[in-house]
């Protein structure tokens, strides 16, 4: 049977009767998850229905070069066929790669070899990669099955890099996406997880991968060549697997079988071999159920997506603990979905997946979020932790020191007075005397909390600046003499509680001056009497 290319495609009958057609066999006709009526047969269609898809989502463009994965199973077989047949009319070149995962003994050496074989028989480069998958599950601590699966894209990646390929193509069918949406739906997942596999899929979203990577020798995403590869697409996401069998068979190809398929103590096999065919008693129609269902999931989620950027970039504030933190009242003045939203894009952009999060750990991060008080916290994942601060919810890691700036002194020392005061952290304290005759207009109601005026002889002949002290108190200005102490103003001003132990007080000759930042003592006021005013001002050095 010759092989068929996209060019041989004529307009099929009207009606769902089956009726050959030369070289294939026509058959009732199904919708692709964007409502267009496709006809899938045992050759012409699945090349057609890949050339749409490719088209349709942007999967690919003259000039590219493509790694394509493949096990020497169906599945990756029928997309290096089909991509074989499409690449004159695509203008792109394709590259085999094969990774051997050091599992199935004999199989895998005949499983590589045949691939080295179907790659030189039909002219394409090939490059084949060798594994120790269960060292590297005991290494990472993961499952075979994930360590196998990281380990795989792991190898894509560092091929498109060698042989400058931007785009990646791995072989997941129609029946692949039912099994993950249902997978996902099991484990518990919201808009995004129930979008299943996406036609196309930014690499750089596989930061996951650099343990990985370097443990095969390469070097990380992250620090390839130009960023490549750019992309993992799935150019067969629209065909059944029954019918990348029947073009395997319409074209002779003899594709080899993985026996742990069968295997049912891993978790997608039993779901395939097991809960699958149980739910199809229920509804026959229960796999195009599940596509359609990830199709309209897909596309309610760019709408939330959207509508993410916008919030984001409305509460986002900067992190002193170098994670990511939204301002309080912002962030829970946020419908409740898009709450849930920004946490999860929070997490994804600290740790680049959302692998071991689930829905469970997100509304245990949203309670605490929406109703903790502050210093509560919540737990995730990952390492990390999310915390409710005075005026912002922050997620970082779960031991990080939070880098919050502000002056910080940890010895008393002499202010000086004319003069500049260094502080620890690259800040400073600059005085200066002025002639009470000679205040500037307005100085009484500085709204520069940097800036305090004093009566210089409160002061005194040797004023300083110290950290505080265990049963400080002083006299904040404006509440007629009353007495405060310093541990309680300062929580009730939400001065963090990481920067109190260090925040400068200047000292005069009855004790606090100056709370810096926050409140002159009313002993130290600039009064009728006054004839030299300290006016000093707290800064960073530039």
């Amino acid at each position: 049977m010759r092989l068929l290319t996209i060019k041989d495609y004529t307009t099929p009958p009207r009606g769902p009767k089956r009726r050959r057609c030369d070289a294939y066999v026509l058959i009732a006709p199904r919708e692709t998850p964007c409502g267009a009526p496709l006809w899938y047969n045992d050759g012409m269609d699945v090349l057609r229905v890949v050339h749409e898809t490719i088209k349709r989502e942007d999967l690919m463009a003259p000039g590219d070069k493509v790694v394509i994965g493949v096990s020497g199973g169906p599945d990756s077989l029928c997309l290096l066929h089909v991509l074989r047949a499409l690449a004159p009319e695509l203008g792109v070149e394709l590259v085999v790669a094969h990774l051997h995962h050091g599992l199935r003994g004999a199989e895998a050496d005949a499983d590589a070899e045949f691939v080295r074989r179907i790659a030189a028989e039909w002219g394409l480069p090939c490059e084949v990669g060798h594994a120790d998958v269960p060292a590297l599950a005991h290494r990472y601590r993961l499952a075979i099955e994930e360590t196998a699966r990281r380990a795989r894209y792991a190898f894509l990646g560092q091929v498109a890099r060698k042989v400058d390929a931007p785009i990646v193509a791995v072989a997941h069918n129609a029946d692949d996406q039912t099994e993950t949406v249902l997978m996902h739906f099991l484990r518990g997942a919201g808009i995004s997880g129930l979008r299943g596999m996406l036609y196309k899929t930014r690499w750089g979203d596989y930061r996951l991968l650099e343990p990985l990577e370097r443990a095969l020798g390469g070097a990380p995403t992250s620090q390839g060549r130009d960023e490549l590869p750019r992309w993992l697409v799935r150019p067969l996401l629209d065909v059944p697997r029954a019918d990348v069998e029947a073009y395997c068979a319409a074209h002779g190809l003899t594709p080899r079988f993985d026996r742990s398929n069968l295997d049912t103590t891993f978790y997608r096999n039993r779901l395939r071999h097991e809960l699958l065919p149980l739910l199809e008693t229920y509804n026959p129609g229960i796999r195009e159920v599940l596509r359609r269902s990830a199709a309209v999931m897909a596309d309610d989620y760019e709408v939330l997506r959207a509508a993410l950027e916008e919030a984001w970039n409305r509460v986002e504030r900067p992190s002193p603990a170098g994670g990511i933190a939204f301002d309080l009242a912002e962030w829970r003045a946020l419908p409740r979905g898009l709450q849930r939203a920004t946490l999860r894009e929070a997490v994804h952009r600290l740790r680049w997946t959302l692998r071991d999060i689930n829905f469970v750990h997100i509304e245990q991060a949203l309670r605490v979020a929406r109703c903790g008080e502050t210093g509560d916290r919540a737990t995730l994942p990952r390492g990390l932790m999310l915390r409710v601060d005075y005026d912002r919810i922050e997620i970082a890691d779960e031991d990080a020191t939070p880098r919050l700036e502000g002056p910080q002194i940890c010895e008393p020392r002499p202010l000086a007075c004319p003069g500049v005061t260094a502080l620890d952290n690259d800040w400073e304290i600059e005085a200066r005397l002025v002639d009470v005759d000679e205040l500037p207009p307005g100085w009484d109601e500085n709204p520069d909390p940097w800036q305090a005026w004093l009566d210089a002889e409160a002061l005194g002949e040797a004023p300083r600046v110290r950290p505080r002290r265990p049963g400080d108190r002083f006299q904040p200005l404006g509440m007629g003499g009353k007495w405060v102490k310093l541990n309680e103003f300062m929580i009730n001003v939400k001065l963090p509680a990481a920067l109190r132990e260090g925040w400068p007080l200047v000292e005069g000759v009855q004790g606090i001056a100056w709370v810096v930042g926050y409140r002159v003592d009313e002993r130290a006021k600039v009064r009728a009497a006054t004839r030299w005013v300290a006016h000093l001002t707290c800064r960073k050095r530039e």
